[in-house]
């Protein structure tokens, strides 16, 4: 079984996040307290406690599924015997799962992926004042009709494609003028629904270069080394290793289309019959069996999940 490790992106944070992980797990509890010493906040007593309204403001959501994603690998590594090299052909993250892909593969510490998410998210909510922008989940179409509902509601305003999640869902971001336009304008290309997305900045899309700007200089000075397996890129929907390009394609995710639906027929091209969703939640698992059928998707997120499958991934 050739298997591959898959990390959450914004939108599968929870209150209680982590809480049972360091109740039961000496590593993920240490893993914790290694991010909140990194950032200089109780990163994990938000996680535990809440409020859900704190956290999931950007700055907070995105550091803090990165430490729940990597509270699991943590234990795998040090409590179960686990060697990512050994088992695992790829990583890959949805949007900040990146970071967390590469944390899980070396090449990133786990301190620096989390000042990184951090200035991300501060410096995704910057770039474009509350209100103006927006971001909009289109359902029963493919990415070429998004492309063209992006198109047709731009209307000099900026309308791109932020995801590309699953062959019948595409998220589109950009101005909040144009997103309002989507709707009314998918009627004609047989749009089934537009679901407004509850969020602080329009994510993916070209408002977003101050953004990436910050994110470039950051990552200029963060040692980045080579991932222990090949991470597969938001942006390019293919494997990559090389340093420079980790960075390079780093801060071209932050105005890019995260091309998840490539990304997983990547990877089940390449010979990937299995994917373990690594942290909270499990949209990545019901994707990729909307992508690929043949796909095994497991979640691994909860202390019997681990016990589950510690097993089944040493065998």
């Amino acid at each position: 079984m050739s298997r591959a490790f898959v990390f959450p992106g914004q939108g599968s944070q929870t209150v209680g996040m982590a809480k049972e992980l360091a109740a039961n797990f000496p590593a993920a509890r240490a893993l914790l307290d290694e991010v909140d010493e990194a950032l200089g906040q109780k990163l994990s007593a938000l996680m535990f406690e809440g409020p859900i309204e704190t956290l999931t403001l950007t700055e907070n959501a995105q550091p803090a599924l990165m430490a729940a994603s990597m509270a699991v690998m943590r234990v795998l590594e040090r409590e179960k015997g686990f060697v990512l090299m050994d088992r695992v052909k790829y990583v890959a993250g949805h949007s900040l799962g990146e970071y967390s892909a590469l944390a899980a593969a070396g090449a990133l510490s786990v301190a620096d992926a989390a000042r990184l998410l951090k200035l991300r998210g501060q410096s995704m909510q910057k770039a474009v004042p509350v209100g103006v922008g927006a971001m909009s989940a289109l359902l029963g179409v493919g990415l070429d009709v998004a492309r063209k509902i992006a198109a047709d509601a731009a209307q000099g305003d900026v309308c791109d494609v932020a995801n590309d999640n699953e062959p019948t869902q595409v998220v589109l971001s950009g101005h909040k003028t144009a997103i309002d336009r989507v709707p009314e304008v998918g009627k004609a290309h047989g749009l089934r629904r537009a679901i407004p997305l509850p969020v602080s900045a329009p994510f993916h899309c070209s408002l977003l270069k101050p953004a990436a700007d910050a994110m470039a200089e950051a990552l200029a000075k963060v040692d980045v080394k080579a991932p222990v397996v090949p991470v597969v890129a938001n942006v390019l929907a293919a494997p990559i290793s090389d340093p420079a390009e980790i960075r390079q394609r780093l801060v071209e995710q932050v105005t890019g289309t995260v091309r998840w639906r490539e990304c997983v027929l990547a990877m089940a091209a390449a010979g990937v019959t299995e994917l373990y969703e690594i942290g909270t939640g499990k949209v990545l698992s019901g994707l990729a069996g909307r992508i690929d059928k043949s796909l095994k998707a497991t979640p691994v997120g909860t202390p019997a999940d681990i016990e589950a499958v510690a097993a089944q991934l040493l065998s």
